[in-house]
């Protein structure tokens, strides 16, 4: 398993620690989903200007937001051998004002994206409230099952 993490901002630091917790999600979200972790998948770090930019130009939505995800395939689980799933751009600005908006940790909020965003690599959505249920529902196991609850 391969996970590359860049940072592209400068706005919100955060303890190296976090990225050992990524890549511990990243794992079992793998492990939950029974795909193999022969699989690369890189994560970038931006600020709010920069996803607000990808946001437009990939989504057409005109504002920040705080992750985006961009799978490799429709179906990852129709792939043998994935090799790169895809990529992950999670907004550190917006993760820490959501995470003070929502009384919860910094560490939970950036987790609880990049888990959310790894449903959407493999190609889960939340279209509908019963594909929200499913999704929700999976990413709940995985952050429980590492310990990291609502708070």
């Amino acid at each position: 398993m391969e996970i590359m993490i860049d940072n592209r901002q400068k706005i919100v630091s955060y303890d190296q620690e976090i990225e050992t917790l990524i890549r511990k999600a990243v794992d079992l979200c793998l492990e939950k989903e029974g795909i193999s972790k022969e699989i690369e998948v890189s994560i970038s770090f931006v600020d709010n200007e920069e996803i607000h930019i990808l946001n437009r130009d990939f989504r057409g939505v005109d504002r920040p937001t705080d992750v985006l995800s961009f799978p490799q395939y429709v179906n990852i689980k129709e792939i043998e051998e994935p090799i790169c799933i895809g990529d992950i751009v999670i907004s550190l600005e917006r993760a820490k004002e959501q995470a003070d908006e929502y009384g919860h940790s910094f560490e939970r909020e950036v987790l609880f994206l990049t888990v959310h965003s790894m449903f959407h690599l493999f190609g889960y959505d939340h279209d509908t409230e019963e594909n929200r249920k499913i999704m929700r529902k999976k990413e709940e196991e995985v952050l429980e099952e590492m310990g990291i609850l609502r708070e």
